[in-house]
């Protein structure tokens, strides 16, 4: 693996170790897998829907989104990826993925083959339970979505997506109040099941708390935000070591 290369999975050993203890033996395995680096498009599809693959998939630069598709062609948003994020662990026991993923900006991805991450878990116990709990906070942050599609209101949608992807563009455990989120309000419908419409008069009600202009988010009162999407960060600080503070940090 290129030096590049494995600068680019430290990214990845870095989420993993917000939730999981791995030795030094274990990141050097980690970092030693085997990928290619590609590079897509704004708007190109990485995986089509139902596609096969024999390698998942590691978010490098850009930001890219899994979705489903109805029968009609539209589209909803299930999960977006930044850098650090493997953007289909799960696929490594299914080789069909669940659901397609799309380049949301220009973005390189580095694909790494199922069988050598097959190996490296099997190698190592520590890592595997990594990767479990890595899929685990995928299907918490799916779960979220679900409840707010479901449940929550057109405004609370949105202000719990901005709170959600502040503290994941965040350093560890904290929440970024200006960070870079290259979402269009077609992007932001598709994720929130609103019109782009609807979604342009909800940032309005919102500009108050938070606005995002150019591509880069700004979150003027985080406490105001998080109430007003119903948001609780638990989701997505779970992890192993109880001397951890399970709180949320904010920067500006």
């Amino acid at each position: 693996m290129s030096t590049s290369s494995q600068d680019q999975m430290q990214l990845f050993v870095d989420r993993l170790m917000k939730r999981s203890a791995l030795g030094r033996q274990e990141q050097d395995a980690i970092l030693s897998l085997p990928s290619q680096s590609i590079a897509y498009d704004r708007r190109r599809d990485i995986v089509e829907l139902d596609d096969a693959t024999g390698s998942a998939f590691l978010v490098a630069s850009g930001m890219v989104g899994r979705f489903a598709q109805t029968g009609s062609g539209a589209r909803q948003y299930t999960a977006f990826y930044l850098p650090g994020d493997m953007v289909d662990l799960h696929s490594t026991v299914r080789a069909v993925g669940l659901g397609g993923v799309s380049a949301i900006s220009d973005t390189v991805i580095l694909r790494v083959p199922h069988a050598a991450l097959r190996q490296v878990a099997a190698r190592f116990p520590a890592v595997a339970e990594a990767f479990w709990r890595d899929c685990m906070l995928d299907a918490a942050v799916l779960m979220q979505w679900a409840v707010n599609v479901g449940r929550r209101d057109a405004q609370t949608r949105l202000a719990h997506l901005f709170c959600e992807m502040a503290i994941r563009s965040g350093e560890d455990r904290t929440a970024s109040t200006s960070y870079a989120l290259p979402l269009t309000q077609e992007h932001l419908g598709d994720a929130a099941a609103l019109t782009s419409i609807h979604v342009n008069r909800c940032l309005k009600a919102l500009s108050n708390l938070v606005s995002i202009k150019a591509g880069v988010v700004e979150i003027h009162d985080w406490r105001a935000l998080a109430r007003a999407g119903d948001f609780d960060p638990a989701y997505l600080l779970a992890d192993t070591s109880p001397a951890r503070p399970q709180r949320v940090l904010v920067t500006a």
